[in-house]
């Protein structure tokens, strides 16, 4: 049995030892898997995620989301067993206090999204409470974001790889938008895509909304991680962006499936009855989901899945091109489904069907 593992707080910015515990996924006693998302962190520049390093069980958790934490604290231990002795604590040096943000006012904390939001919605600074970390959530209470000034007819698209060549050819077969341009933090401004010019990245996002564009398309598909493609949510979400539901005029979908905020439904695609689309869901080219299915948010369904009756998709799952869920089936939060497979029982979160696999093993 091996020792165990101390899970600490990770310096996410060299210049703040203290981070913003956002959200915590696990509890007391869970059983996690190695890459699974323990918790995600925010400082004033930065977010980040936090994974296990290795298969095993949470113990001693110490803090609840919400906490200030500085970086080499101890959040838990990882354990091979639920009743596996734990060392004795050993004190640690307190870390430096966090530098003064000159461009704030005196005291102000607040993570990089938050100050966004508070520009955008033309929040006064000096009105944010002090000695927390101020956060989106607390700036979006204080004041909506504004819309009444959004171009209805313009949009922005966000990435600007292959997902987004397939947007900008629906978009335009739709003939509702007019395409404003891409933003794409890792493609040279200048750039044309299909002949749309590459603005630039992240940082023109608060210009672009004082201009009086409003609604936005993520273009950032997530099959190798889903990450990359929530981040850019978020951004959207803090520069005060509608991100827009898009469907394929050859996309067929049932007039009593709800599909939410931020989808997209490609050509062939067949929305059964009473279907449940969470929020910024792809359903890919002639994929199939039938009847009664609930689809969590973030998912991603790749060209010509076929879903039967009744299954559940938990948030950020993915499957892969050519796989069958079957009738009833559950697939857990951020599992993975490789291409070609058929899955007969239930996936847990976090799940890894290998591509061409029969889950479970016949």
């Amino acid at each position: 049995m091996s020792e165990p593992l101390q899970i600490l707080v990770p310096l996410i910015n060299p210049n703040e030892p203290e981070a913003l515990l956002a959200e915590l996924r696990v509890r007391e006693g869970d059983k996690v898997t190695a890459g699974q998302v323990l918790a995600s962190f925010e400082t004033t520049k930065s977010t980040y995620e936090l994974t296990a390093e290795r298969d095993g069980f949470i113990l001693n958790l110490r803090f609840k989301a919400g906490d200030t934490l500085r970086s080499g604290e101890r959040l838990c231990y990882l354990a091979d067993s639920i009743g596996q002795p734990l060392p004795h604590e050993t004190a640690k040096p307190a870390a430096d206090r966090l530098p003064r943000q000159e461009e704030l006012p005196q005291g102000l904390r607040i993570t990089q999204p938050a100050l966004a939001l508070a520009k955008t919605n033309q929040v006064d600074l000096e009105d944010l409470p002090r000695g927390v970390l101020v956060t989106e959530e607390m700036v979006r209470k204080m004041r909506p974001i504004p819309v009444e000034d959004v171009d209805p007819s313009a949009l922005i698209i966000y990435g600007g790889g292959g997902h987004a060549k397939s947007l900008i050819d629906l978009i335009r077969l739709l003939g509702q938008y007019r395409i404003h341009g891409i933003l794409d933090d890792g493609i040279a401004a200048g750039t044309r895509i299909l002949g749309i010019e590459v603005l630039g990245g992240a940082e023109l996002l608060l210009g672009l909304r004082r201009q009086g564009l409003g609604k936005a398309v993520n273009a950032v598909g997530g099959i190798g991680s889903i990450v990359p493609r929530l981040a850019v949510y978020e951004k959207l979400a803090a520069a005060g962006f509608e991100c827009l539901t898009v469907v394929h005029p050859r996309a067929f979908v049932e007039p009593n499936a709800r599909i939410a905020e931020g989808c997209q439904v490609f050509f062939n695609a067949y929305v059964g009855s009473e279907v449940e689309v969470g929020f910024g869901s792809i359903i890919n080219t002639a994929a199939v989901i039938s009847h009664d299915c609930r689809l969590g948010k973030t998912v991603n369904v790749s060209p010509g899945a076929m879903l039967a009756g009744a299954v559940t998709l938990g948030d950020r799952a993915l499957i892969g091109m050519g796989a069958t869920i079957n009738l009833g089936v559950t697939i857990g939060a951020g599992a993975r489904v490789g291409n070609s497979a058929v899955v007969k029982a239930d996936v847990p979160e976090n799940g890894i069907v290998r591509a061409g696999a029969t889950w479970p093993a016949d």
